[in-house]
């Protein structure tokens, strides 16, 4: 039999990946969705899910075929001026998330023991740093990984509370679209935060880092690729499947509980542990904090990481968790500065809530460009030779493309327009 600490060691960038991608972010967006459109929301992270697993499987085939970041890739192939113009978007958009999703861990520990939630934001972020300038990172991810366990309680809401399931799966596979600024940048924060830039820097780069663990040479035959692209495929599937299955109950919990009681607003982290009342009761507040702490200090290292490898390869300095600081200054460095810039932002008037939210709807409109770079990278025969991207996986990528683009340009439209 197959025990559980043995599989948690041989997880891999897939469900590593999926497991960031509920981030404090992902949480407040999915909970304030469920809150503001009830069972109308459920509909999106159905939809996301074969994009987002066909968006990464891209990323992680350009880092196993090429042996080299995104980053690296783009550097290759595209204007300098383009290349700092993705890689800036991508660091500011990743320091904003850093510090929201800082301040959500700060107002967590603050719900669960009282105190200065300031204080506690910058303590989470300088222990993120430690950790991973300290720590082999496959060594603690793997306790952090136990915390957002947590986070299936929501899925407990079936059990507990009335669930109209009628209107549960007529919402989630045929949803009522409604053409208003609030629903529009609804999706755009769902999508934003479930198909996010950073994940895409982050699972290319993960993937040579798992080379190197497994120490697979980079003159790998076409069978022995072909196998793994075979495993990063069906990993990719079931990581993205679990974030999504996630999300999609965080929604159903608050669409039953906070929304049906006219709580459409959540303006607090206490707002959105209450939605797990009817599930755990006086636990609530436990384990939404839990989850929040557990997922955002496993989301904080991916956001710095997934920026430090963009920036040091596309200045093409040597970049890697492997490495020790003294090998990757440039790396460690940006690591170090995103994490406590993002700490120092949580020293504002900041809302914990409303900043995730807005991260969300800022990761939405980064990806677009972002999205359609990478097709094109994957597209050409001089980039992944025998294995650019075709068929189903092509239609796939350019359909995540294609709606992350309508979704960000209508909700500009209508926001300009009220």
């Amino acid at each position: 039999m197959l025990k559980i600490p043995g599989v948690l060691r041989r997880v891999g960038p897939g469900l590593v990946t999926g497991a960031a991608d509920d981030d404090p972010s992902g949480i407040a967006t999915y909970s304030q969705a469920g809150a503001q459109l009830g069972l109308h929301s459920l509909w999106s992270v159905v939809f996301a899910w074969p994009l987002v697993v066909a968006v990464q499987a891209i990323c992680a085939r350009i880092g196993v075929v090429t042996d080299q970041g995104l980053a690296a890739n783009m550097h290759k192939n595209l204007p300098r001026p383009l290349l700092l113009i993705m890689v800036g978007a991508l660091l500011v958009a990743n320091t904003l998330n850093i510090a929201a999703d800082l301040a959500a861990i700060g107002d967590a520990i603050q719900l669960l023991v009282g105190g200065p939630q300031h204080i506690y934001s910058l303590g989470a972020g300088l222990l993120c740093v430690f950790l991973q300038v300290q720590v082999p990172y496959e060594r603690y991810i793997r306790v952090l990984k136990w915390l957002t366990l947590s986070l299936l309680a929501y899925a407990g809401v079936i059990f507990t509370v009335h669930i109209p399931w009628q209107e549960v799966i007529r919402d989630a596979f045929l949803p009522k679209i409604q053409w208003s600024s609030e629903y529009v940048s609804m999706v755009v924060a769902i999508f934003g935060t479930t198909i996010s830039p950073y994940l895409f820097f982050w699972q290319t780069a993960h993937e040579i880092e798992e080379r190197k663990v497994r120490r697979h040479s980079k003159s790998a035959t076409t069978r022995h690729l072909v196998r793994e692209l075979r495993r990063v495929r069906h990993e990719t599937a079931f990581g993205m499947a679990v974030s999504c299955t996630i999300a999609f109950f965080i929604m159903l919990t608050t669409a039953v509980t906070l929304h049906v009681s006219g709580v459409t607003d959540i303006q607090t982290t206490r707002q959105a542990a209450e939605a797990l009342k009817p599930v755990v009761g006086s636990f609530a507040f436990l384990l939404f904090s839990l989850g929040i702490i557990g997922s955002g200090l496993l989301a904080v290292p991916v956001l710095a990481g997934s920026a430090a490898y963009a920036v040091a390869e596309s200045l093409e300095r040597p970049s890697g968790l492997s490495l020790q600081p003294a090998e990757a200054r440039t790396f460690y460095a940006v690591i170090t500065v995103a994490t406590i810039g993002g700490a120092a932002l949580d020293f504002t008037a900041i809302d914990p809530i409303k900043a995730l939210y807005w991260s969300a709807i800022v990761n939405g409109i980064v990806a677009v460009p972002l999205l359609f770079i990478i097709l094109w990278l994957a597209g050409l025969p001089r980039v992944l030779g025998d294995f650019v991207i075709k068929g189903r996986l092509r239609l796939l990528g350019i359909a995540a493309a294609t709606v992350m683009a309508i979704c960000a340009i209508s909700m500009l439209v209508l926001t300009i327009q009220t």
